[in-house]
C-alpha cells in the first residue's frame, strides 16, 4: 500500500474504528497526501472511478457502502496477495467464475498455482521504496524476518532455523518472535527473537548482519527479502515459490537443500568481502527489477485501462 499510493491518483481509504479490519485507514503511516481517509458512510457520495479489492468479503462491502455492484456498476480490480492455502494445482480462485473484475497477482507463481477460471488475470510484481545501501555486515550473524513463526511453523520454514543456526547465530525479527528459541528448543544465543521493529530501525538493524536468510516453504515473495537486497545484503533462500525466479545466482544462494543453505551461510560468515560483493549485486538486481517507478506505472496503466473499459461497455 505504501508503494501503491505513490501514483498520480486520489486514493480513498475507508477509516472507521468500529469496523476494525475492514476500515483501518492509514494506520498512522506516512503515505502520500493523495491517500485520504474517509468514513464508509460517506463513500456513496463520492465520485469514484474504480475500486481495488483484496479479500472476498470486500465485494459485498462495495455494494453495502457505495450502493453499486463491483464489476457491474463500478469498475473493479481484485488484488490477490497469496498463493492458494492448500491443493495448489486444484484450488479455484474466489473470482474464477467472474469476467467483470480484473484479477491481479503479485507474483507469476501465484497466478500459476491458482485456478483462475474465466477471470481476466494479470501480474504486477512488487515495487519497493529504496531504503538506501545501508549494509555494513559488521555482525557475524544472520538475520531474517518472520511474522508469527511459531503459529505458522512449517509454512514459514521456522523448523529450519535450528539446523541453519549451526552455521551462524540467527536474529529473527517480526511479530510473535520473542520466545521463538524455546519453541525450537535451542539456546537464545543461536536463534534470537527480537520482536517487531519500526521500519527505519529494522532496516538499520538488518544491514548490520552479514547475511539475510529467507526460508518460507509456501508464500508469496516476501517483501522483506526484496528490502534486504535493496539494503545490500547477500541472500540465502529456500528455493520455493517465486524465490528462485527473483533471486539470481549473483545475489546469493537459492536451494531446496537445507545443507546447502547452511554451507552458504557459513561461507558468507567467514568471507565478509565476498558477502559485500554479493550484497552489491543483490542491490543492483532489486533496483532493476523491483523499482517503484515501474510498479507505479504498471498500476497507473491498469487502473486507467480498467476504468475506461468498464465505462465503454457500461
Amino acid at each position: 500500500m505504501t508503494s501503491f499510493v505513490r501514483g498520480r491518483h486520489r486514493y480513498l481509504v475507508p477509516c472507521d474504528g468500529e469496523r476494525g479490519e475492514w476500515a483501518r485507514g492509514r494506520c498512522g503511516r506516512a503515505w502520500s497526501p493523495n491517500a485520504i481517509e474517509i468514513a464508509p458512510a460517506d463513500l456513496a457520495d463520492e465520485d469514484i472511478d474504480i475500486v481495488v479489492l483484496q479479500r472476498p468479503h470486500e465485494l459485498d462491502l462495495v455494494s453495502e457502502w457505495l450502493g453499486r455492484a463491483p464489476g457491474t456498476d463500478l469498475p473493479a480490480i481484485y488484488l490477490e496477495h497469496d498463493p492458494p492455502t492448500e491443493h495448489a494445482a486444484l484450488t479455484r480462485h474466489p473470482l474464477a467464475d467472474r469476467t467483470d473484475v480484473q484479477l491481479v497477482h503479485v507474483t507469476h507463481f501465484n497466478r500459476l498455482m491458482w485456478d483462475n477460471g474465466r477471470c481476466p488475470t494479470s501480474v504486477i510484481p512488487h515495487g519497493v521504496l529504496d531504503p538506501g545501501h545501508l549494509y555494513t555486515g559488521e555482525l557475524s550473524r544472520a538475520a531474517t524476518i518472520i511474522n508469527e513463526p511459531v503459529q505458522r511453523w512449517r509454512i514459514t520454514g521456522t523448523d529450519l532455523l535450528g539446523p541453519l543456526s549451526d552455521a551462524a547465530p540467527i536474529d529473527v525479527y517480526g511479530t510473535g518472535t520473542e520466545q521463538l528459541h524455546a519453541a525450537l528448543c535451542v539456546e537464545p544465543r543461536r536463534v534470537c527473537g527480537l520482536g517487531d521493529l519500526a521500519q527505519d530501525r529494522l532496516h538499520a538493524e538488518l544491514a548490520r548482519h552479514r547475511v539475510f536468510v529467507h526460508i518460507p516453504r509456501w508464500t508469496s515473495l516476501g517483501m522483506s527479502v526484496i528490502e534486504a537486497m535493496y539494503l545490500g545484503m547477500p541472500i540465502v533462500a529456500l528455493g520455493t515459490t517465486e524465490a528462485s525466479a527473483s533471486i539470481p545466482a549473483e545475489a546469493g544462494v537459492v536451494s531446496t537443500e537445507p545443507e546447502i543453505l547452511t554451507e552458504a551461510i557459513r561461507l558468507f560468515l567467514h568471507e565478509p568481502m565476498f558477502a559485500q560483493l554479493t550484497g552489491k549485486a543483490a542491490r543492483h538486481w532489486a533496483q532493476a527489477n523491483f523499482g517503484i517507478e515501474e510498479f507505479v506505472a504498471n498500476w497507473d496503466r491498469l487502473l486507467t485501462e480498467s476504468a475506461r473499459r468498464q465505462h465503454a461497455t457500461g
